[in-house]
């Protein structure tokens, strides 16, 4: 359960931003749209792998700067 410490005089759109902020980092709408759909293992690591060569390639650059 996600809880939202309200401070004396604030808004509640700024407390609502607030809880957005925390559901989103808890990833439950995330993990639900993956669980809609049945990924392959052998996709979900050719995924990571593709995504690894991009972040290692993005390192690369930046080192060479």
């Amino acid at each position: 359960m996600l809880i939202v410490q309200v401070k004396e005089g604030e808004s509640i759109e700024k407390a609502l931003k607030k809880f957005k902020k925390k559901f989103e980092k808890t990833g439950v709408v995330k993990e639900l749209r993956e669980r809609q759909k049945f990924t392959k293992p052998s996709v979900v690591r050719r995924e990571e792998i593709i995504h690894a060569r991009y972040k290692q390639k993005l390192q690369a650059g930046e080192d060479a700067e």
